[in-house]
């Protein structure tokens, strides 16, 4: 099988690279440039795509005896990936710029060019598997459960899934990666990862934001409309948020306030209690399956329970020890009690409440360790 590797000079997508040439494809390597200025994008274990990374992605191809190409993909990150973060957060929601990257460029664009230029499969270093299921190939949860990244894949959809390659999904833990990294000579066995966005090294979301969006004087309130203080753009807070609000009054009995929602049409951030925060109904919509032979499952008729949330649409009562969701790349899996789809909405109802869950956060739906679905957060409530 013709096999075009993403080798982005960490040590995952490298040994990713090996393993497919161990198992005998005939593999090309390409390193994708995302920044327009790759000397300011690494801090330390900050940032990605820097003159180092596509450094160590040439010699890696190297010591694999691999043909290496650099595509500049700069401008379709900035379209697809940097422009929607800032709108996002411009529209009051927390976005995931790496399932974004994932849908648009290390997936769609790279598998789309790759299907142009002859290849068969596109392989990456995340770790999750690709499983072969009666219906045909599914996706699951990688091996290792500290570093699976099936909820940041799970947007690829299922043509891209029938093309993709992704032999660290096996891996038993990080440290065996990087042990077999230098059994193969590839010289980043000891490469830091990367880690926060990207394309913000420093590490400073408010200090970005600011620059693309300015700032604006607006009012902290709580959910009565009582003005408890002042910020400088909604857009620097998210759901969940307890630092940075700067708060001179205190509740009656002293327990701190938190993020509950902003409002980009009065340019308010709303606050409040903890117990506020948590949410066990769902609504998204925009959904991407994966699984079409368990869809029909999710789709039998039954009666509604959702109340205001879901109105009197499809509900399926399914087991609470089969179906899950999680809303954070690393967040702990929820057990859904109820699942409502219709079109392009997936809204769930979980067992236990959950805190949290913000407007814009990608919500993926697994039974097992199976990924069915994914969609994008439109709201949460309680009860």
């Amino acid at each position: 099988m013709k096999v075009l590797a993403a080798l982005s000079g960490g040590v995952d997508s490298a040994v990713a690279a090996a393993k497919a040439v161990e198992a005998g494809h005939e593999v090309v390597g390409v390193h994708m440039a995302l920044s327009s200025q790759p000397q300011e994008c690494r801090i330390g274990s900050r940032g990605c795509c820097s003159v180092e990374d596509a450094g160590d992605a040439a010699r890696a191809a190297e010591v694999l005896g691999i043909p290496f190409y650099v595509w500049d993909l700069a401008e379709e990150f900035e379209r697809t990936v940097i422009t929607d973060f800032v709108d996002q957060y411009k529209a009051g929601h927390t976005p995931n710029p790496c399932v974004r990257c994932n849908e648009f460029v290390k997936f769609a664009e790279l598998a789309e060019r790759a299907k142009a230029l002859g290849f068969d499969a596109v392989c990456t270093g995340h770790y999750a598997r690709v499983v072969e299921g009666p219906a045909g190939r599914e996706l699951h949860r990688g091996l290792d459960e500290a570093k699976d990244q099936s909820y940041v894949l799970a947007v690829m959809g299922e043509d891209e899934l029938s093309r993709v390659v992704l032999p660290l999904g096996d891996a038993p833990s990080k440290s065996w990666v990087r042990s077999e990294a230098e059994r193969l000579g590839l010289g980043v066995s000891n490469k830091p990862d990367s880690y926060d966005i990207c394309f913000i090294p420093d590490g400073n979301t408010r200090g970005f934001l600011a620059q693309r969006l300015g700032r604006e004087s607006g009012e902290i309130v709580t959910p009565e409309g009582e003005v408890l203080g002042h910020h400088n753009g909604y857009w620097n807070f998210t759901v969940g948020q307890r630092r940075g609000l700067r708060l001179e009054n205190p509740t009656a009995d002293g327990s701190p306030r938190y993020v509950l929602e902003t409002r980009p049409a009065t340019n308010q951030v709303v606050v409040g209690v903890s117990e506020l925060l948590s949410v066990d109904r769902i609504a998204s919509d925009g959904v991407v399956w994966l699984a079409e032979d368990d869809r029909g499952e999710v789709d039998r008729a039954a009666t509604s329970s959702f109340g205001t949330l879901m109105g009197e649409r499809r509900l399926v009562d399914v087991p609470d020890d089969v179906l899950t969701v999680q809303i954070r790349a690393h967040g702990v899996p929820s057990i859904v009690t109820g699942v409502c789809h219709e079109g392009d909405r997936l809204d769930v109802e979980l067992a236990d409440p959950i805190r949290g869950v913000a407007a814009g956060q990608s919500l993926v739906l697994y039974r097992g360790t199976r990924v069915l679905a994914e969609s994008t957060i439109l709201s949460a409530h309680r009860g």
